[in-house]
């Protein structure tokens, strides 16, 4: 075990980081202070665009070209590495500071296999790299039959499994700090315990410390021994896990603690009459077109089943069924959540139903019409109607279009309004998902995780659609943006009629947005009913080991109320 000692590990003081934009000099971090002691597991829980990431990247050497570090200091293991230069920089990198970053898909080279990726990483920092090695670093990341998934592409991986991945690399070599920058935000609840268990028992038996950036305060509260929150470029709080989460003093941090999701909650009530439609949506559908959509369900599912041919050992084919004989209904103006855990097949349905992924057996009915049957302008018309908001904001969004153009390209294919029509709608729907209108010269690479899905949100709503498949659309969020978003998505649906389907793993979100609950394991639908009921009274064990695992639970009650 690693000797203790008694200075800090990673220690940043008064640190200042400024990025350079056609704009000007934008001041991202400013006098902030925190550190790390050996062992240490620490969360920095704030907004995005708080400067959680950036002093993180600082402390890597891996600011953006057009960020510098432009006050203060940063000490690793006593020794100043504010300004040392590249080659140390890359000594530092790996065997010492390791890195689990927040996107994915844009971390993984699309055309290299899992296993080569993390072979390399092992080469590169002198360690063994036999086939043996790289299945025992997936398997210690939670990534089951490894000795297959090392063959396979990032394509071929789920958000969940891809996320495993990198933190399987991030900790490959074992480093003496890891930065796991929202490290499990992709991952449902049961495998997200198996990765922090992990990482806890690195710090404990390696002496390893762990900075964790998340927006997960039920997370911080349960894995972290310090807390350190960041409002607009500045630390405004820090202090012991439970204490300050319990008893927050500055206003920030109260209103965070206020807007966490946890499994007291309850569904979203719009202050509205609720199941009637706005006049003015009334008027843009035709009446026979209303009458008929009342007098069944919205999405019919049935018998729903998806095979998939994989590339097995020695080049022959396997097949793997992602989805198997599942069926269930989506009522009109209601929101349905499925959830469960990664490779469950939750989003395999999103895909099939946007019509993004072919049905090998079973039917999916939109609106009373059978999808299959859909071409040409009736197709068109269908994707006008029914809109997606992914789980990867970086990989749904054009790195060559800026802000403007991503929202305003779905009014522009489908001929929606004129030009300053359609620059007023952008800018409405920037000021509903909370970003400035400023923002819309920017490119998506300027954004933050966060900012980069309100963008993707803003884009799902530009033509006004009946129904939107969210999948895991809040979990690059922090809890106070993911509030106002479930807020307007709840008002967007008792405005407007919206029909919703959730895909997640949050299943405190569920209890917010949900009107029905749809669990499904291994591709099966295990379990189904009204949030309430599947909350309060799960009949399945695999329900049950659901509930159990989420982060946090009961440690955000304040004591008096306990």
């Amino acid at each position: 075990m690693t000797e203790q000692t008694s200075h800090p590990l990673l220690d940043i003081k008064n640190l200042g980081i400024t990025f350079s934009t056609s704009t000007g000099d934008v001041e991202a971090v400013k006098e902030s202070s925190f550190s790390v002691m050996p062992g240490e597991t620490v969360a920095i829980v704030g907004e995005s665009g708080s400067g959680k990431s950036t002093s993180a990247l600082a402390a890597i050497g891996l600011l953006p070209s057009n960020g510098r570090i432009s006050g203060g200091q940063i000490f690793f293991d006593g020794k100043d590495i504010t300004h040392i230069d590249e080659s140390e920089k890359v000594k530092l990198r790996g065997n010492q500071i390791g890195m689990v970053p927040q996107d994915p898909m844009s971390n993984l080279n699309p055309v290299w296999k899992i296993g080569f990726q993390v072979k390399e990483t092992l080469k590169a920092n002198g360690l063994p790299s036999s086939d043996k090695d790289v299945s025992r670093v997936l398997e210690q990341a939670g990534l089951p039959d490894a000795d297959r998934r090392a063959r396979q592409y990032p394509h071929e991986f789920s958000g969940g499994m891809r996320q495993r991945a990198l933190i399987a690399i991030g900790l490959s070599c074992q480093p003496r700090l890891l930065i796991a920058d929202e490290p499990t935000s992709a991952l449902d609840v049961t495998v997200q315990r198996t990765i922090l268990d992990h990482l806890e028992g690195m710090t404990q038996d390696l002496g390893t410390a762990v900075l964790l950036i998340t927006h997960d305060l039920g997370l911080a509260a349960e894995r972290a021994r310090k807390v350190v929150v960041m409002y607009k470029g500045r630390v405004v709080e820090a202090g012991p896990a439970l204490d300050l989460l319990r008893n927050p003093q500055h206003p920030y941090t109260k209103k965070l603690v206020d807007s966490a999701p946890s499994l007291a909650s309850r569904r979203i009530q719009v202050a509205r009459e609720t199941g009637q439609e706005t006049d003015e949506l009334l008027a843009e559908r035709p009446k026979t077109e209303i009458q008929a959509s009342l007098q069944h369900d919205f999405v019919q599912i049935e018998n729903l089943s998806k095979v998939f041919k994989l590339r097995g050992a020695w080049g022959k084919s396997e097949q793997f069924t992602a989805v198997d004989d599942v069926s269930f209904t989506i009522p009109r103006g209601t929101t349905t959540a499925v959830v469960g855990e990664s490779g469950s097949g939750k989003s395999t349905i999103a895909r099939m139903l946007l019509g993004l992924e072919s049905i090998t057996r079973g039917r999916i009915s939109f609106d009373g019409r059978d999808i299959a049957g859909l071409k040409g302008r009736e197709m068109f018309t269908f994707r006008r109607r029914v809109q997606p908001i992914f789980q990867d904001p970086y990989g749904s969004l054009d790195p060559m279009y800026n802000i403007f153009r991503t929202i305003e390209e779905p009014m522009r294919v489908h001929k929606v309004g004129s030009k300053a029509e359609r620059e007023k709608k952008v800018k409405s729907l920037l000021d509903q998902v909370q970003l400035p209108q400023s923002m819309m010269a920017r490119y998506p690479n300027e954004l933050s995780g966060g900012q980069r899905q309100r963008v993707a949100i803003a884009r799902a709503l530009a033509l006004n659609p009946d129904l939107v498949v969210c999948d895991e659309a809040v979990s690059a969020l922090d809890v106070l943006v993911q509030a106002q978003i479930l807020n307007l998505l709840a008002e967007l649906q008792s405005e407007l009629g919206l029909t919703y389907l959730f895909i997640t793993h949050d299943l405190a979100v569920v209890r917010q947005i949900a009107d029905r609950v749809c669990v499904m394991e291994k591709g099966k639908m295990v379990e189904t009913g009204s949030t309430d009921a599947v909350f309060e009274d799960p009949q399945t064990e695999y329900t049950q080991k659901l509930l159990a695992a989420i982060p946090g639970a009961g440690l955000m009650i304040p004591p008096e109320a306990a």
